[in-house]
């Protein structure tokens, strides 16, 4: 018996490299959104300026447009947060 797929997913395509700059810090700093395959699935990093460049050539990146400053109309909760929110938090 031959099984034949009627509703095939796309195929994760390890080959697609994606980056969305976040911020850009005073001292040279590019914070980014690094993901492999699948946008939605990554991340997040910081690099000078030039290695940042460097590391998008030797890549060979997709560009991503900067992320909806909102939650998408969800309301936010404890896991809607980034790594860079973190860092201006004190955790007791």
């Amino acid at each position: 018996m031959a099984v034949t797929e009627t509703s095939a997913a796309p195929a994760f395509d390890t080959a697609r490299r994606f980056v969305r700059v976040t911020g850009e810090r005073p001292n040279g700093f590019v914070e980014f959104d690094f993901a492999i395959g699948e946008p939605e699935l990554f991340v997040e990093l910081i690099l000078g300026r030039d290695a940042f460049s460097e590391f998008c050539a030797a890549n060979a990146v997709e560009f991503l447009p900067p992320a909806d400053g909102d939650a998408g109309g969800k309301t936010p909760d404890d896991f809607d947060w980034r790594l860079a929110d973190a860092t201006h938090t004190r955790f007791r």
